[in-house]
């Protein structure tokens, strides 16, 4: 694969805890795994994704909610619904475990979230800025409100021929630094929530608790829409996607395996198919480096 300066860090094998893969995240490095270190699906159930499961698609992705226990973005009841559903979520379990395995107290108390297939092509697919892959961006807004916790993705390619390929333009402190201020995020007064802010949170927890579980990730804050604001910015600015010298292009084989906090690394997927993705909210308060977090560079240097 190619690497991107520092931004990438090659994982060796080794089971147990490895402080040194959560110190990499934190310090906003992409950690590589050349072989996926956990277990991957039975090449059947895999061959079913990739061939069976794009006839079926009613949403750019098929996503396992564990909230809710429903799986979202594939046509119709029966067989192929209810073995997608099985691949996912074992593979789903299979992912958490690694990383609790592997970074305890990192994860500790996080919040377990989709296990997803990425079926489609990314290179030319036409979706409209927001919703595109293709463009640069920080992760922001699609998981309700995190309130400053972090945003961890493990991907796998699982396509037998093609590399996935992805773009940045560097960290969230590189790119806060460069583009923040006209993306009007500078001096944008308190990230902490206010009365309708802790309102809206109860009444949707409250909602979550009568059976809809899903109705949390409609919540919100002052952190997250800062951060939907700089993700809009990103994408719909031509010149901040433009090639300059931040901009690099990196390369995941077959197979391979990487994961990455997407709030504080940019990233686009530039081209690649078949990609499984599993994501998983960590707490703020488990970071060893909390002042690198994105809600902290927000708030500027203390005092």
């Amino acid at each position: 694969m190619s690497r991107a300066s520092n931004l990438v860090s090659e994982a060796g094998p080794g089971e147990g805890e490895r402080p040194d893969l959560a110190e990499a995240l934190e310090r906003g490095e992409i950690v590589f795994f050349p072989v996926c270190p956990v277990e991957l699906p039975a090449e059947h159930d895999l061959e079913r994704l990739r061939e069976e499961l794009p006839r079926q698609l009613r949403a750019k992705n098929v996503s396992y909610h564990p909230e809710s226990g429903r799986l979202r973005g594939v046509k119709g009841r029966g067989g192929l619904r209810d073995a997608v559903l099985g691949t996912l979520t074992a593979h789903g379990a299979r992912v958490r475990a690694f990383l609790r395995e592997t970074m305890p107290s990192l994860t500790r108390g996080g919040t377990v979230g989709t296990t997803s297939f990425r079926p489609i092509q990314e290179r030319g697919r036409g979706l409209s800025s927001h919703a595109s892959n293709e463009l640069i961006h920080f992760d922001a807004g699609a998981y309700g409100a995190t309130d400053g916790d972090r945003i961890l993705r493990f991907f796998v390619n699982v396509n037998p021929h093609e590399d996935r390929v992805w773009s940045t333009k560097g960290t969230f402190p590189e790119v806060f630094a460069r583009h923040g201020a006209e993306a009007g995020l500078a001096g944008g007064g308190s990230l902490d929530r206010g009365a309708v802010d802790r309102l809206r949170g109860h009444l949707l927890r409250g909602i979550a608790k009568l059976g809809l579980a899903e109705a949390v990730l409609a919540d919100s804050s002052p952190y997250d829409r800062l951060m939907r604001r700089f993700h809009n910015y990103m994408k719909d600015t031509p010149s901040f996607q433009e090639r300059d010298e931040s901009y690099r292009e990196i390369r995941f084989p077959p197979f391979s395996a990487w994961m990455v906090l997407t709030d504080m690394v940019s990233h686009a997927s530039v081209s690649g198919q078949h990609a499984l993705v599993d994501t998983y909210i960590l707490r703020l308060a488990a970071c060893r480096r909390p002042e690198l977090a994105p809600i902290n560079i927000l708030r500027g240097p203390p005092g």
